[in-house]
């Protein structure tokens, strides 16, 4: 279906399943983070039927713990993460009631209010960009209103420093990649 309106609108419920694996010096070990289903926001501006841009917000927290270190399983408490994600888009307009689409784009993510939890004094991550590759499905309702499918893929990597004093007596450094596989659905309008 031809493009007929400028922006569409999408409100989604997404699973972000991170795919987690860390550098972490000192004493080993790995990171797992937990997965989160929450809701999503999303506009869609068409530069022409085919082209467009999305800007993606949402906002999750997830739970925290380094494994397999040399000192055990440490909870590291949890953080919050505002990813805001622009990806530019081609949409297949040709087929009569459903449009597929792919994009590619940027996220800049911002981790905040991090809580370190019982066992250490202070985890702290820092802000960083990362790409992200999508596809998806709208399937026509109406001439307004649509269902949608949506995958992303974030490569997202960051630092995150622990103060352990009080459970190792060091201060440690970890390289996280945590490339989230973001699987959502929901419901749209144009406008």
């Amino acid at each position: 279906m031809a493009q007929e309106k400028n922006w569409k609108a999408r409100v989604r419920v997404i699973s972000v399943s991170p795919n987690e694996s860390a550098k972490i010096q000192v004493i080993g070990g790995d990171v797992k983070i937990s997965n989160e289903v929450v809701p999503e926001l999303d506009f869609t501006y068409y530069f022409n039927k085919n082209w467009a841009a999305e800007l993606i917000l949402a906002t999750t927290n997830h739970d925290v713990k380094a494994i397999g270190t040399s000192a055990g399983n440490i909870p590291l408490g949890d953080v919050w993460l505002l990813p805001p994600t622009l990806t530019f888009q081609y949409h297949l307009t040709s087929l009569k009631n459903i449009e597929p689409y792919i994009g590619a784009g940027i996220n800049y993510t911002i981790f905040y209010n991090a809580d370190s939890g019982a066992v250490v004094n202070n985890v702290k991550y820092d802000n960083t960009f990362g790409f992200a590759l999508q596809t998806g499905l709208d399937i026509d309702l109406n001439k307004k209103w649509f269902l949608n499918f949506d995958l992303k893929k974030i490569f997202l990597n960051t630092t995150a420093t622990v103060n352990a004093t009080t459970a190792l007596g060091a201060t440690v450094d970890a390289d996280v990649d945590i490339d989230p596989l973001i699987l959502g659905f929901g419901f749209g309008m144009r406008f």
